[in-house]
């Protein structure tokens, strides 16, 4: 039998769905994390280089991608929108932006411990640490805009316009480091060339889907609250188990 995806765009049909959907995210993504932080933290082998300390990249390096990525992705669900006034588009971006906002925060601070035994400074006005800090102050600037503005559908177009402005910027954080001279290091992940050892490299994949499923888990359970709220005078919600409770 064929199944109409469509009817899911409705926040109404999407709650129930989100909800099912969640624990099938959450379990892998805390099994995938404890894999990753074993296999990162006791079984690869010391950088010839960098010592003990290169170890911070099996946690800032996934940071990093998914602060990018859940940008663009908020972006996109923003766009969607305000184009086609789609209600469900605009709550997934509303819900997206805290997780990318603390992913870019990680990856500030993991780089930050990291840069200080490398560079000798926990800070360096480098292109892609200074484009970094940035994608941060552009998700909490769409937080704080969306937060700002009483009518949700104003707040939703306003705070959609920053998002697909801002989003210039995650081409120049990947390619700082091409374009400028900085102190960053090129990619981490190469998918052909790389001296990293398996047992990095497994590391580094494995959280990395360790954290797009932490991702999903976190703006389905932001997207359920958000829809209770927008639709809390609504028949639909007022009959639900866990609001009559």
């Amino acid at each position: 039998m064929a199944i109409n995806w469509f009817k899911y765009s409705a926040p109404t049909t999407f709650y129930g769905l989100a909800g099912k959907l969640i624990p099938w995210f959450a379990i892998p993504a805390v099994i995938l994390c404890g894999i990753s932080l074993y296999i990162g933290f006791a079984v690869a082998p010391v950088d010839a280089q960098q010592g003990e300390f290169y170890r911070i990249i099996f946690i800032h390096v996934p940071a990093s991608i998914l602060s990018m990525f859940l940008y663009m992705i908020m972006a996109g669900y923003a766009a969607l929108g305000l184009i086609f006034n789609t209600r469900l588009s605009s709550m997934m971006a509303s819900a997206m932006a805290p997780t990318g906002a603390l992913f870019a925060f990680i990856s500030l601070w993991t780089g930050a411990l990291w840069g200080k035994p490398m560079w000798g400074a926990w800070w360096v006005w480098d292109a892609r640490l200074t484009s970094e800090l940035i994608l941060l102050f552009l998700y909490l600037g769409f937080i704080a805009l969306h937060a700002s503005i009483d009518d949700p559908r104003r707040a939703d177009r306003a705070s959609a316009l920053l998002a697909i402005v801002g989003s210039v910027n995650v081409p120049i954080i990947y390619f700082s480091v091409k374009w400028w001279n900085t102190l960053h290091q090129g990619s981490t992940i190469k998918f052909s060339g790389t001296s990293m050892h398996i047992a990095m490299q497994q590391a580094m994949f494995t959280m990395l889907a360790a954290c797009w499923m932490y991702a999903i888990v976190m703006t389905l359970m932001r997207v359920r609250s958000i829809i209770l709220e927008r639709e809390r005078h609504t028949k639909w919600v007022t009959e639900l188990p866990e609001v009559q409770q």
